[in-house]
């Protein structure tokens, strides 16, 4: 577990670009495509709407690697620069500032309609669907998601082949009539 200062770095400039034009991120409106996951459906698949509801910080901090350093996770640590900040921000309250830019990030990285004020609504009154849809999502995008069908078809290994026959041993003659 270690804090990285560039993403220290990146969420203080994020911070501040939005301080800075705040009536550019309320007023912007995406109308693109739907999202491939239901905002209700934050119980499916069980196993991340139970790590996101005892550890929602490191769903969080798994969201903002996929989304920002690497889809497939690799270097990935569970506990990591935006895991804290979210448990930071927490702590006062404010948990649904990053949450909601981070699910501005995925509408405007994936093209998906909504705008900033349901971003902040959403991630004011149900935490749990928003983490669960952005990791949803994100992994659907990265060409991860369980449920998003075959990656490659099945290809035969060779044909089927029988092992060498072993010279059976010879019958006894039968006994000729006598």
């Amino acid at each position: 577990m270690a804090v990285n200062d560039k993403d220290v770095a990146e969420w203080k400039d994020r911070f501040n670009g939005v301080l800075a034009r705040p009536a550019e991120h309320v007023n912007h409106t995406s109308s693109g495509g739907s999202w491939l996951s239901s905002f209700f459906g934050c119980c499916d698949p069980i196993d991340l709407c139970l790590m996101t509801y005892c550890l929602p910080c490191v769903t969080f901090g798994k969201t903002h690697h996929r989304l920002r350093k690497d889809p497939s996770l690799q270097g990935y640590e569970p506990i990591n620069t935006s895991c804290l900040l979210l448990c930071g921000s927490a702590c006062f309250g404010l948990h649904w500032i990053p949450m909601s830019m981070q699910r501005a990030d995925i509408r405007e990285k994936y093209n998906l309609e909504g705008n900033c004020l349901v971003d902040i609504a959403a991630s004011c009154c149900c935490g749990l669907c928003v983490l669960v849809q952005s990791e949803k999502e994100a992994t659907a995008h990265a060409g991860d998601a369980p449920a998003g069908g075959v990656k490659q078809e099945y290809q035969a290994q060779g044909g089927m082949t029988y092992p060498a026959a072993a010279a059976a041993p010879a019958a006894p003659a039968a006994a000729a009539p006598q």
